[in-house]
């Protein structure tokens, strides 16, 4: 299930979650309970983190300000010092909100710079996810002044949009931001990741049914995925069945192609030839003994050696240079219908003929690109999440938009997000360790969504073991261990 078991790893948009909100209300638990629950669970998370401090609860005029009076008279029901602001008048509050600002006993100040004075913590309650214009006038000024205390944000800083991670005008930085039901796009996308701190999913009591009518088509990237659709391994395998790679490499960057030969291996495809330039042949013979090395003339010959009906997935563009002999192979893999992943210079080499590299792509192919690349080829405007949707609608692949918060979207509109990326990952060769993990579970039978989702998600978790000091040649071999803990239920 795209959406992983009960929907666990589904993202929802604003709208979503609004439908969400009204599914429960519609199913029997009422907006005043959910708003409680939602307090609650703020105020709980508040007290198991921090001892009480004097605290300032910032509400806007909406239902995030009232999940901040839940929370504000809970937290002072527990013996905190707690002082309470308003963005706006309390006789125009209304509905659930005006409810639990009514139960508040204690003083509700208009909002300014003040009332942080003398305070430790801070309840941002102002906004939340579905803000539309950038913050400014007294709430910027505000949220500007929290500065280095403690900030707790209600479903996300206020200033950070949901669906998107934008910024809208200024966002103050969490060091822990509770949400509920399910996590918004905005809270992995950056650069709002970055603005949200720890992030805390809480419960509060929205039945998972919801979900069967919203059918979000976004989710956090996690094995819970598509961990049943990695390659089986059967006792009757054989090299060949247990996957069949060509990866194209050349004579300048010959590093590239090796890397990414390593990482096809690791991640279990049984054979792997490398087709090269005579020239550096012994190079490639020497780095790799377990790969087969075939020198290539020209195009003609590749193609001879990746049409080989026995071939699962062919890999091309690591290192090979912007060059007509790399726009003529990309080309010639894609004429095979092979599944086929082009990376770097593949996807550069195009540049100036997008249209030509789409039109050609007619088997299952995965483009995986940095921003860099990404412009060159596609539309740029927004998000980066509708960019990517909007790519692969375009170009008919999967697109694998790279970076800390690296966007898989496939042609039919579904999009993952992955989210365990550590920044030392962005280490030179990385890119290429990820294309060769793609293509050898590609090779192995993964259709492309799932796996290059899969490759995503073992590219950051083995950087994550690894921790900092890491190099593009430490992640294939930290694939094995990866790997045994995602087969140790079924092997």
């Amino acid at each position: 299930m795209f959406l992983g078991p009960n929907g666990e790893n589904a993202l929802l948009t604003v709208e979503e979650m609004n439908a969400a909100d009204n599914g429960a209300i519609e199913g029997g638990i009422s907006g005043e309970t959910l708003m409680e629950n939602a307090g609650a669970a703020i105020a709980k998370a508040i007290i198991a983190r921090w001892a009480p401090m004097p605290t300032a609860v910032l509400c806007g005029p909406g239902n995030n300000g009232g999940d901040g009076f839940v929370v504000a008279r809970l937290l002072k029901q527990a013996g905190w010092d707690i002082r309470l602001a308003l963005l706006g008048a309390h006789h125009a509050l209304k509905g659930d909100a005006k409810i639990h600002a009514d139960l508040w006993d204690g003083t509700i100040a208009d909002l300014s710079p003040s009332i942080l004075d003398g305070t430790e913590l801070v309840v941002d309650s102002l906004f939340g996810a579905g803000l539309s214009r950038p913050l400014d006038g007294i709430a910027k000024d505000v949220l500007a002044a929290i500065g280095p205390r403690i900030c707790v944000a209600v479903d996300t800083p206020s200033g950070l949009h949901g669906n998107t991670g934008e910024i809208l005008g200024f966002a103050p930085n969490a060091a822990l931001t509770v949400t509920f039901f399910r996590k918004k796009p905005g809270h992995l996308l950056q650069p709002g990741r970055s603005k949200c701190g720890e992030i805390l999913l809480a419960d509060i009591g929205i039945p998972t049914s919801v979900l069967s009518q919203i059918t979000p088509q976004q989710a956090r990237n996690s094995p819970r995925i598509w961990r049943d659709k990695l390659p089986d391994m059967a006792p009757v395998q054989h090299k060949y069945s247990r996957g069949y790679v060509v990866i194209s490499g050349s004579a300048d960057m010959p590093g590239a192609a090796i890397l990414a030969t390593m990482a096809a291996r690791r991640v279990g495809a049984g054979m792997v030839t490398l087709t090269v330039p005579k020239e550096s042949a012994a190079i490639y013979r020497l780095s790799q003994p377990g790969a087969v090395v075939r020198t290539v003339r020209d195009t003609g010959t590749f193609s001879e050696i990746a049409g080989d009906e026995r071939v699962g997935a062919v890999l091309l563009g690591p290192g090979h240079g912007i060059t007509v002999a790399t726009r003529e192979r990309a080309l010639a893999a894609l004429r095979l219908k092979h599944p086929t992943v082009l990376d770097a210079d593949a996807l550069t080499v195009f540049a100036d003929t997008p249209d030509l590299l789409f039109s050609s792509i007619e088997g299952p192919c995965v483009l995986t690109p940095h921003d860099g690349e990404f412009r060159m080829l596609f539309d740029s405007d927004g998000d980066k999440l509708s960019r990517a949707r909007r790519a692969a609608a375009t170009s008919g692949a999967v697109i694998l938009l790279k970076g800390s918060d690296t966007v898989i979207a496939a042609p039919d509109g579904r999009a993952a997000i992955n989210h365990n990326a550590p920044p030392w990952l962005a280490t030179a060769g990385a890119g290429d360790v990820l294309a060769g993990i793609i293509v050898g579970l590609l090779a192995q039978g993964m259709a492309p969504f799932e796996a290059a989702m899969a490759g995503a998600w073992m590219h950051g978790e083995a950087a994550a073991a690894h921790g900092p000091g890491l190099i593009a040649e430490d992640i294939p071999n930290l694939l094995p261990e990866i790997l045994k803990e995602l087969y140790k239920d079924q092997y």
